[in-house]
């Protein structure tokens, strides 16, 4: 039953927010490509961008692997792009929470903040897997 329930939300989630907060992370994960010294924060881009065009049934959790490179990998990759996906986070969340149906896609898409404006140190895995269940960030 989880996992019917997983992919309808994940379908209308598609269809309502993920294919446009999709293009928004494709895109600055490419901008973000085109130096080589910030390769690291279009991975990350894209990672992210995978997590959010099918968010349900996955979950966000802490590597533990973070440390100072990744804290200061947080903080620049926040005051460049962090704070604009935020912000088409929040924009998509208000659209979605007009209607009744479209509530609990707007309290994922507001779950999803912590992870845009700090990538770094943080692994997407299965809701379903042991590691999700001992380290989540967001659910």
């Amino acid at each position: 039953m989880r996992t019917v329930l997983s992919l309808l939300l994940n379908i209308i989630w598609l269809l309502t927010a993920g294919w446009a907060l999709f293009l928004a992370y494709v895109l600055a994960g490419v901008l973000a490509c085109l130096f080589i010294v910030t390769i690291p924060f279009g991975l990350a881009s894209f990672r992210i961008a995978g997590f959010v065009i099918w968010p349900f049934g996955r979950e966000v959790v802490d590597t533990g692997r973070g440390g100072a490179v990744g804290t200061l990998g947080n903080v620049i990759w926040f005051v460049i792009a962090g704070w604009w996906l935020a912000l088409g986070h929040v924009g998509t969340a208000i659209a979605q929470a007009v209607t009744i149906i479209g509530l609990p896609l707007a309290w994922a898409n507001i779950k999803l903040i912590p992870v845009t404006c700090f990538p770094f140190g943080k692994e997407v895995v299965n809701s379903s897997s042991a590691r999700a269940r001992m380290l989540p960030t967001a659910r």
